[in-house]
């Protein structure tokens, strides 16, 4: 729009840098004379306050819009959406990819339809970083990188092809090859350029969507910036606003300092239980006091990192001279940092505020210095548990029942051990097949009864054949993810602890799958300088891959004589990890707890062996000459970690490693040859496939409708926090489930299956992988004989009451023109932000899930693939209202899709009964109600761009 027409153009003022450089920004002091609130809207909100006054175009953003946001009340109900565009877009491969597919199936229909295909172009930058298909199959040696690279690179050929088609046909499309690191830390210490300038001159603030729900790792450089589906993000590249409802702002203030051996993992796990308990989600989370202030940089973006966990939205720290600082240690450019500090000067939202200064909706607080070193776990990230209490909290978890959170084992069998034979040798790679669903146990796994608590760590010195296991053992210990290895401190502190742990004469036993996946090279570069990725290695913490691996399920198989003898004495192990994630099967489907912790703590849990010794009370183990060694022993101070971390933060370095994007992508990349043309060949593959979401796509105007579904059958009935990791797993393909059988037909081996990640471009794997996690329950199976449920994605056909896979049982309902629907409980589709859940579900022939609470992003996604989520009122539940899964539903919305309107549910039973009782329609906003009545947002949105 012309600056004379914009309808707020007297905010369009100028601004110069401290070099005297010159710029014009849409002032929102101007704009508070006119809306005194701005002044106290919370930093997050003013940064979307700026885009929607930037965008304001009288169409789909209009004065009212900014008049809203400008009025923002702290606490009010909220029924206003906001119409958000952002300054880009960052992909990763395992979503970015499936969003590569729909844009050019996009094209593909283009061209059906006699429309120019490169009207399907973004308008945006979007970057997509290759970190989530490294694996962990070599560990413990030097030449694992190298080796894991190789691999990744043979397995992911295909869909490296098509990104390099997608390189050459988009041209605000730009791939950062395998090798460089997790998206997140090359999004904080390379792709953020703190403001951006249009080709008008006019400078802006840098904000994105992400297709990984972590993208809230650059909230802590003052960027608003959260995870969203893939196909909300391929509407947000495409030109359209993200639109979201006003949330709610909590602030949380921070006071004091951290304690001494107390490390940002430490507190995130804090504010992530704090934060979870109040009920954060769909809110902003902004932090503000004196404490904020101290923190690092790196720290803040830890903070940042676990949004999805502690439910925000995103949790944002504002610019403040740290930032400046941090973008000086990373090789900004002086023009770049000059322009970032001059703006948010300019525009007042520069440094962070204390509470008297902003309008929260609510006002929580946290000493710092109550902060204490803490794990979290078994199974899911809020979960927190003082470093002190881990051994007493696995303690109680082993004998109390699933339904409580344990794991229903008897508890005099708690300290029972079995002897395990494992092949020499066979400890540094795991094998060429994931063992999923393992075979007849062993031979030569004995059971040792009553062995003496004796932890795993005492067979630091057992030669390959005498491995004895036990429950609490630690078969995993990764140093992984973005949430701890972009931070300096926590990465020198587990090589200082490795140091000295070597030096005392400690050793990780050898069965245990040890890994360091950094999520930079930078890391590399730090700890070689200081001397300690030697010492890291000698632990067997070598260098696996610089991408996501354990912490995304990337961890590769365990030996599978670990397998067998977990299966056969229904072992306890667990797994330790830097990560942010621990829920059930994520990281190996065979190890049922898994806890996060800072590095350091992972070093000293891979020494110790087990969690059943209290790392602050009792020796880790024993050193030279047999000396018992404690965790204070080797712990490093805040002084010793300090000293190095300012010889990390290298400005040159960090410029070097990233110019090697352009200049020197590696060999394995540069060998890597894609198809060329503006649309996509569809060349057979079980990597990439054209998707049947623009079958029979026309450009008129859609059927429409209300929603109303009438005779479903019940596909699964779920409890509480089923993940989109249940729902769409990510991991390995077992040979026999749907998907394996699909492979194996299609002449896939199964040691070529890879992961279902890593096939997300192909909709006939994917739909078979839906509700195929080897964890999730569907209660609508009875209960075992000794009160456990049965685990895997089956279900019971109705009305036979047959048991099959969910997959094979959707496609008989479909089949017979039945619709279905799925009922669940608090928390549905929480976790990982991936398409694929809701895509799957769309495919098998759900049309609905009602569930007692939703997370956002599926939520939203569900309605972008038009499939209804619909939510229980007060204390109503399916099994408050005791469903079988024998019930035929139907389901009457408002016929308007009012947004937040009363739906009726009918149920119909087997005794001709029928049961009405209301839901709530959680389409949230009108924009919502389009996307479902066009049959998604994809469909919306190609409607939108064909017909301009």
């Amino acid at each position: 729009m012309p600056a004379a027409a914009h309808p707020f153009a007297s905010t369009l003022q100028s601004f110069t840098t401290a070099s005297g450089a010159s710029g014009t920004l849409h002032s929102l002091p101007a704009l508070a004379q006119q809306y005194p609130s701005v002044k106290r809207l919370p930093v997050s909100l003013r940064i979307v306050l700026e885009s929607v006054l930037r965008h304001c175009d009288g169409h789909k953003i209009t004065a009212e819009h900014v008049t809203q946001l400008a009025n923002w009340r702290p606490n009010e109900a909220r029924t206003e959406e906001i119409p958000f565009v952002v300054s880009r877009v960052l992909l990763q491969d395992f979503t970015g990819v499936p969003l590569l597919v729909d844009l050019a199936a996009m094209r593909s229909a283009a061209a059906r339809l006699g429309r120019d295909p490169k009207r399907v172009e973004p308008l945006v930058p979007v970057d997509l970083v290759v970190d989530h298909s490294v694996m962990v199959d070599f560990y413990g040696t030097k030449d694992a990188l190298e080796r894991n690279m190789q691999l990744e690179f043979k397995r992911n050929h295909e869909r490296y092809q098509f990104m390099k088609w997608g390189m050459q046909a988009f041209s605000t499309f730009r791939v950062l090859p395998p090798g460089f690191g997790i998206c997140h830390q090359v999004n904080l210490e390379y792709l953020a350029r703190g403001v951006h300038r249009s080709p008008e001159g006019v400078y802006y603030p840098d904000t994105l969507v992400g297709t990984d729900s972590h993208t809230t790792m650059i909230n802590g450089i003052g960027v608003v910036a959260w995870g969203v589906g893939g196909i909300e993000a391929e509407a947000a590249m495409l030109g359209q606003p993200v639109y979201f409802l006003t949330p709610d702002v909590v602030g949380l203030e921070l006071t004091g300092r951290l304690r001494e051996g107390v490390t940002a993992t430490d507190l995130v796990l804090t504010v992530t239980q704090l934060l979870r308990k109040h009920k954060v989600v769909g809110k902003f989370v902004e932090f503000l006091g004196e404490g904020a202030r101290t923190l690092s940089v790196p720290d803040r973006a830890t903070l940042g990192n676990m949004s999805p966990e502690n439910g925000a939205t995103l949790s944002f720290f504002p610019v403040d001279d740290k930032t400046i600082e941090y973008f000086r240690d990373t090789g900004r450019s002086e023009q770049e940092i000059e322009a970032l500090s001059a703006y948010y000067k300019a525009q007042e939202m520069y440094g962070i505020p204390d509470a008297a200064q902003i309008d929260y909706s609510t006002l929580l607080k946290l000493d710092l210095g109550d902060v204490v070193p803490s794990v979290a776990g078994p199974r899911r990230p809020q979960d927190r548990i003082e470093l002190g209490n881990l051994k007493s909290q696995f303690t109680t978890l082993f004998a109390k029942p699933n339904a409580e959170g344990g794991f229903s084992q008897h508890p005099e069998a708690l300290h029972d051990r079995f002897k395990v034979g494992l092949a020499p040798g066979g400890s540094h790679q795991a094998p060429a097949a994931p063992a999923v669903t393992p075979g007849a146990p062993r031979n030569d796994a004995e059971m040792v009864i009553n062995r003496p608590q004796v932890p795993a760590g005492a067979d630091s010195g057992a030669t390959a054949a005498d491995v004895t296991l036990g429950h609490g053992d630690v078969l995993i210990a990764a140093i992984t993810s973005c949430t701890n290895t972009s931070n300096p401190s926590v990465m020198l502190a587990a090589g200082l602890l490795a140091k000295k742990a070597v030096e005392a004469g400690l050793r990780v036993p050898h069965h245990i799958k040890t890994s360091l996946a950094p999520g930079s090279r930078v890391v590399t570069e730090y700890l070689v300088a200081n001397g300690l990725l030697t010492y890291l290695e000698q632990l067997g913490f070598a260098l696996a891959g610089y991408g996501c691996t354990t912490c995304i399920g990337n961890s590769g198989d365990l030996a599978g004589e670990l397998n067998d003898a977990i299966n056969e004495h229904n072992l306890v192990c667990v797994s330790v990890l830097s990560g942010n994630r621990n829920f059930e099967a994520r990281i190996h489907p065979n190890l049922k707890g898994n806890f996060l912790m800072s590095p350091p703590l992972v070093v000293a849990y891979a020494l110790a062996g087990t969690v059943l010794r209290d790392l602050t009370r009792e020796p880790m183990g024993r050193g030279t000459g047999g000396r018992e060694v404690y965790l204070r022993d080797i712990w490093p101070s805040n002084d010793e970690v300090a000293a190095l971390v300012r010889h990390a933060m290298n400005g040159e370095a960090f410029r070097k490693n990233y110019e090697r994007i352009a200049t020197d992508p590696g060999d394995l990349w540069k060998a890597i040859e894609g198809l060329s043309g503006e649309t996509y060949r569809w060349p057979h593959s079980t990597y990439i496939a054209e998707p049947p979401f623009f079958a029979g796509f026309e450009l008129g105007a859609p059927h429409g409708g209300g929603g109303a579904i009438a005779g479903a059958r019940i596909i699964a009935l779920f409890g509480d926090s089923i993940t989109t990791d249940h729902i769409s797993p990510a991991g390995a393909i077992a040979e026999r489930s749907p998907a394996g059988r699909w492979l194996s037909e299609n002449g896939v081996a199964r040691v070529d299956f890879n992961s279902y990640g890593s096939r997300r471009g192909h909709h006939d794997v994917m739909m078979r992988g839906t509700f195929a996690n080897v964890r999730i329950k569907n209660l609508m199976l009875p209960p075992k004989a000794d009160g456990s449920r049965e685990e895997g994605g089956t279900t019971l056909l109705q009305p036979s009451g047959e048991k099959m896979p969910i997959f094979d049982a959707a496609m008989r309902y479909q089949a017979a023109g039945t619709p279905t629907v799925v009922f669940a409980g608090e928390e549905y589709g929480n976790g990982s932000s991936r398409d694929w859940a809701a895509k799957g579900t769309q495919l098998l022939g759900i049309r609905a899930v009602v569930a007692r609470s939703f997370e956002r992003i599926h939520r939203s996604n569900l309605i972008g693939m038009g499939v209804l989520p619909l939510q229980f009122r007060g204390d109503d539940s399916w099994q408050s209202l005791g469903l079988t899964g024998g019930e035929t539903i139907d389901v009457v919305p408002d016929a308007a899709l009012r947004p937040q309107s009363e739906a009726k549910l009918r149920i119909h039973r087997a005794d001709g009964s029928v049961t009405e009782v209301a839901l709530t329609l959680r389409i949230d906003t009108p924009i919502e109600a389009d996307y479902y009545r066009h049959g998604g947002i994809l469909p919306f949105v190609l409607r939108d761009l064909l017909s301009a």
